[in-house]
């Protein structure tokens, strides 16, 4: 029986295996050895990841707010309007307008507004000509609770007051007009005699041309300002399940006549096209978190590069001790994905300050999206992985002798 000899392959001495904690734990070294480069190259990933947190949180919690504004006032509020007429003129609704809309099996309550000549001043002694922009309305009992108007002073217009010189003032013509407070002894000049304010009206998103309004009862504005009867704006109230069915047919309910001659509209659409027209800012800024991001994956790369160049002898000693190319490879690719995952940490937290802070600000709910923090962090990994492949590999490729000597 004759004894093998071993090859000189086989006794040839195999390089130890790092295992994950102890390529996590020489990455971490070379980090902390650097404290400050790596805080500054850290923090263009975070504000890269903070700008685009940012821009998505404040957008989902715009659109939160949306959500419940639009659940508060309703979407089945539906407007009718005069448009013009064939030959370009002003049209206007049929005073029976407000009772037939009222005729549809699937509307739930009809009110509406006239609009008068009459002017609204604070005083006697204003000229005429500075009229702040307030229009004057003659409007039904019932149109608060058609519209959900809040009346945050006095009261709305009742049986007891729409016969006689009583005002409501919207948010924005109490404004202009100084008056705070609703009260017996509160008094605008209106149509060229005093009428009492007795109500003050909260901000209406869903009928702003309320806030710059001056409501008056119908029958007084007919008798005292030679109102027309003619309404110019019809609110209604349609059930959920048959906004669009009730939609169709307004116009030609309103005016069976001119059909063409009405605009119907949907007060939550241009709720809803305003939050789209946000949404494509938040795009444009979205992009911008994108470069910014770029920016902070350049910065890493910089960081690395220098790196490798400062710790040329550690490699040659590393190599000279026995460290394989792939071993000094994953220890720099480790410390390049380590640094970008502390950007991103610190980007994500960062962003979700920013959002709590700006929709507290707003009284908006504050609201970031799960994927945003994840696809946050995920992308600095990504970007760091891609600025730390070149310095990684231009490490491993470093011969022994010529890293030791550049000591």
């Amino acid at each position: 029986m004759t004894a093998t000899t071993p090859s000189p392959a086989s006794s040839r001495p195999r390089p130890a295996r790092l295992s994950l904690a102890d390529v996590i734990r020489t990455g971490g070294s070379g980090l902390r050895s650097r404290p400050l480069r790596v805080f500054l190259s850290a923090l263009g990933i975070a504000i890269g990841i903070a700008a685009m947190i940012g821009v998505v949180g404040i957008s989902a919690s715009s659109t939160a707010e949306l959500n419940r504004k639009l659940a508060a006032l309703g979407t089945n509020l539906l407007t009718v309007a005069p448009g013009k007429t064939f030959a370009g003129g002003a049209a206007h609704l049929p005073d029976e307008a407000v009772e037939m809309v009222r005729g549809i099996d699937a509307v739930e309550s009809v009110s509406a507004i006239g609009r008068t000549d009459a002017k609204v001043y604070r005083n006697d002694r204003i000229p005429a000509v500075q009229t702040g922009g307030i229009s004057v309305y003659a409007a039904r009992t019932d149109l608060a609770g058609a519209v959900g108007i809040d009346v945050v002073s006095g009261r709305w217009l009742d049986a007891a007051t729409e016969r006689y010189p009583a005002v409501v003032l919207g948010s924005r013509s109490a404004q202009q007009l100084g008056v705070y407070q609703a009260g017996p002894e509160v008094q605008v000049w209106l149509g060229g005699r005093w009428f009492t304010v007795v109500g003050l009206l909260a901000t209406d998103e869903l009928a702003p041309e309320l806030d710059s309004a001056a409501l008056i009862g119908w029958p007084v504005a007919e008798q005292e300002l030679g109102f027309n009867g003619y309404p110019t704006t019809v609110y209604t109230r349609a059930e959920e399940d048959h906004v669009a069915d009730v939609q169709q047919v307004l116009a030609a309910t309103a005016n069976p006549e001119n059909p063409n001659e009405v605009d119907v509209s949907r007060p939550s659409d241009a709720l809803a096209a305003k939050q789209a027209t946000d949404d494509a800012l938040s795009g444009l800024l979205l992009g911008l978190g994108a470069v910014a991001l770029l920016v902070g994956g350049v910065g890493v790369a910089n960081t690395m590069v220098i790196s490798v160049l400062e710790r040329r002898a550690e490699i040659g000693l590393r190599r000279s001790l026995g460290a394989t190319r792939g071993q000094v490879r994953t220890q720099f690719l480790c410390e390049s994905l380590l640094l970008s995952a502390l950007g991103g940490l610190g980007g994500v937290a960062m962003g979700i300050a920013v959002t709590a802070g700006y929709a507290g600000y707003r009284g908006w709910p504050t609201l970031v999206p799960p994927w945003a923090m994840a696809g946050g962090v995920a992308a600095t990994l990504v970007i760091g992985g891609l600025a730390g492949f070149y310095p990684a590999a231009r490490a491993a490729r470093l011969p022994p002798t010529e890293a030791l000597a550049a000591t």
